[in-house]
């Protein structure tokens, strides 16, 4: 069943306390963590307490939010990520917190926990409404890393835990309609947004040009922002520099792909910028004249809106949720294959109207998408899912004896409840 909710203008009135599992949160700088703060500080703003369980990063506390950190060892295949384990002493620490919904975000280890504490039949073990945020198109990202061959096994372990929540929210309606073709139910949508404020076209910084073109400001400036992960698909600009001599192209984000990728574009004017942050990343933006796009793998993008909030014309794949965010050939251009990329882009540099309108266009479509209505949106969620989600503490009596077949089936998943209560009590 597919979830759309007509949001009201006016702001919830009641107060909640919101506990929060994430795989991925600060120091990490990746689009799922710049959702959760900003969706986080949106929350804060507006009178709500939040409780983030999150691997452990060095900090104690996010604004006003405090931090559970959870000891947890780097992903061999991805050594920015770390994965937690769930540990006993989390149970007390939500006792003590006493909150009224639990949300995990892209469940993988850590997010077990609030699996097993909420959703379910009768709200799980500690019977409280759960919402779970799919971000990451994990199925997808396993063909980068050569393990395709998993996928028909990764999406029943996905339906399963989906399936536990009471609400489960997609940032894309190609995420919504990719769930629902794979059995995950009870689907809701929830986009991202932008900070259209710091994110503006008046933003331009001669000193950032120059630094993102290594010293030549007056030739063509392509930008990428993102993760250096194979996943991105960065490989794919290669021919769309190639077909642009005189035209630079700057890469802002570090990764794991970081050294893979400079011997890829070796003898190719490339720079490695690094992160930038805040005001920065924002003059990169508005300092640069296209914005390029290869990942096949987003379920939103963004960065994309970030673009598109500092007028930068973009030219992206046609792919994941990246087509919802662009009307083509209006706000932006979208391609399937790079020689219909370097047409694009070749359009836009040759035509300095064109490049304006796209701009204009796409601050216009930046500025529907704020934070705060976003979060307006995520709190009906929490409202709906608190509302639908049946709390059974007892059984009823008189229930029909099971047959041998169920009582094996049941005996099994005792056997597995048993076996997460010695971790999770």
């Amino acid at each position: 069943m597919l979830l759309f909710v007509e949001f009201p203008i006016d702001e919830p009135g009641a107060i909640m306390r919101i506990a929060l599992f994430t795989e991925t949160f600060i120091p990490k700088v990746d689009g799922i963590v710049t959702t959760l703060c900003q969706t986080i500080n949106q929350l804060e703003r507006l009178g709500h307490q939040v409780l983030i369980f999150a691997p452990e990063g060095g900090f104690d506390h996010f604004q006003e939010s405090r931090i559970v950190g959870i000891k947890g060892h780097s992903l061999f295949l991805y050594p920015e990520l770390r994965l937690a384990l769930p540990r006993a002493s989390m149970r007390r620490v939500i006792d003590e917190f006493k909150p009224d919904i639990l949300h995990v975000a892209d469940p993988a280890f850590l997010g077990i926990a609030g699996l097993y504490y909420g959703g379910g039949k009768n709200g799980g073990a500690m019977h409280l409404p759960l919402v779970v945020s799919y971000h990451t198109d994990l199925p997808k990202y396993l063909h980068y890393y050569r393990l395709g061959f998993m996928e028909p096994w990764v999406w029943p372990i996905l339906r399963k835990r989906h399936n536990r929540a009471t609400l489960n929210l997609c940032t894309s309606v190609a995420m919504v309609d990719l769930l629902n073709q794979h059995g995950i139910e009870r689907l809701g949508l929830w986009p991202g947004g932008v900070d259209t404020h710091r994110f503006q076209p008046a933003r331009p910084s001669p000193e950032m040009r120059n630094r993102l073109s290594e010293g030549h400001p007056e030739s063509p400036l392509f930008l990428f922002v993102g993760r250096l992960s194979a996943e991105k698909g960065i490989e794919r600009l290669k021919p769309i520099l190639q077909a642009n001599p005189s035209a630079r192209l700057a890469l802002v984000g570090d990764g794991p792909h970081r050294n893979h990728l400079q011997h890829h574009f070796a003898g190719l004017p490339v720079h490695m910028a690094g992160f930038l942050h805040g005001e920065e990343l924002a003059q990169a933006y508005a300092s640069s004249d296209i914005f390029v796009m290869p990942s096949r793998t987003e379920t939103l993008g963004l960065v994309i809106l970030e673009a598109m909030s500092s007028g930068l014309p973009v030219v992206a794949a046609r792919a994941g949720g990246i087509p919802e965010l662009i009307q083509d050939g209006v706000s932006g251009f979208l391609f399937d294959d790079e020689p219909e990329a370097i047409a694009r882009i070749e359009q836009i540099l040759l035509s300095p109207s064109l490049r304006e309108s796209i701009g204009l266009a796409a601050r216009t479509h930046a500025e529907q998408h704020g934070w705060k209505s976003a979060t307006l949106q995520l709190l009906e969620h929490y409202k709906t899912a608190c509302e639908r989600q049946p709390i059974v503490i007892n059984p009823v009596p008189g229930a029909k004896r099971p047959n041998l077949r169920s009582r094996a089936k049941r005996g099994l998943r005792r056997a597995t409840l048993y076996s997460i209560r010695k971790l999770l009590p």
